[in-house]
């Protein structure tokens, strides 16, 4: 009896977790078919995608569980946290698909996790007051459809970022001015672990300088064949450099970064780039600074993750700048 009272407990939930995976797997074929007819309007970077449709999906879920579980034997943890799993498994099919980048799925998933939960709740509300029906549930699927169409009357902001990095060098100014206006290549061993490259995005490897002074061009590239093309604007030698920022999006792979993590595309864009030496007793204090353009409905949550990105690739390249100083400052003295 035992052995059968969990084998039915399992089916519940199984069961549940087809029936919000289904509903998931259906919203993210009809946001890429809305996507290709309606273009940017039925974006997945809506937040009728990354939070409405996942309220649809959880509250889909957790109605199925509750419809087919005897009351006595509903769990309120169960049906709390089940919607993340059909969740987890769209998501999962998208990365094995290769529909999404990882880097997507990262600022996706709290936000999606967010939503089925509380789609979930939802259900169990309206289960406990009022008896469940098909028309419920059929509400719930409009609401993704509802908040798209309100998202497409609302233009979307501009807001332009910040990120500043620093790092203290143990090295003369003219020897980390020497490292900082051209980028000799990168060697693999020369760049730290960082998250970032765990999440597929693109590691730096040079910066190639065609002459000094203002109007001078900087070829940064990555691996994944990114490259920027950074003009100076400001060049004071030994203290300032400042460039503009263009990222030559069509010579970007589709392997290397999705539509919706293109840097020059729709919703994100690095626009400056700015260096700063401060003479110190011991060394140089050497500030990095960059501009980004975010272009999103949900600026203020999408920018935590763009400026985590950004942040790291700059202390990436601080930390070689760094050794390469350092082992050059100790080489002149010695």
């Amino acid at each position: 009896m035992t052995y059968l009272r969990t084998w039915r407990s399992k089916a519940v939930i199984i069961s549940s977790v087809i029936t919000g995976t289904i509903v998931g797997l259906l919203f993210r074929f009809a946001f890429i078919f809305g996507n290709d007819r309606f273009g940017e309007t039925a974006s997945l970077m809506t937040l009728a995608f990354l939070l409405a449709a996942p309220v649809a999906i959880g509250y889909w879920t957790v109605a199925e569980y509750l419809r087919i579980t005897p009351r006595e034997r509903i769990r309120w943890y169960v049906w709390l946290f089940l919607p993340i799993l059909p969740l987890f498994a769209v998501i999962l099919l998208s990365i094995l698909l290769k529909w999404e980048g990882i880097i997507c799925v990262l600022l996706g998933s709290p936000i999606m996790f967010f939503g089925g939960i509380l789609g979930g709740i939802a259900a169990r509300i309206v289960w406990q007051r009022i008896q469940m029906r098909i028309g419920d549930r059929l509400s719930a699927l409009a609401l993704p459809l509802l908040l798209l169409a309100v998202e497409g009357l609302i233009p979307v902001p501009q807001q332009i970022r910040t990120v500043q990095t620093e790092i203290l060098i143990h090295a003369p100014m003219h020897v980390v001015w020497d490292n900082i206006k051209s980028v000799r290549l990168i060697k693999p061993d020369e760049l730290p672990g960082s998250w970032i490259e765990r999440a597929g995005f693109p590691k730096p490897l040079a910066a190639t300088l065609s002459h000094e002074g203002v109007g001078g061009v900087r070829e940064a590239s990555f691996t994944g064949g990114l490259i920027f093309t950074e003009t100076i604007n400001q060049w004071q030698e030994g203290s300032v450099l400042r460039f503009s920022i263009h990222a030559n999006t069509d010579s970007i792979p589709a392997t290397t970064l999705d539509e919706h993590a293109k840097i020059g595309g729709q919703y994100f864009d690095v626009l400056e780039g700015e260096y700063q030496l401060e003479p110190r007793a011991d060394g140089v204090l050497l500030h990095l600074e960059s501009r980004e353009r975010l272009s999103t409905h949900f600026n203020s949550y999408a920018g935590l993750w763009t400026d985590a990105v950004m942040r790291a690739i700059q202390e990436q390249i601080l930390q070689v700048i760094k050794k390469r100083c350092e082992a050059k400052g100790q080489t002149e003295a010695d």
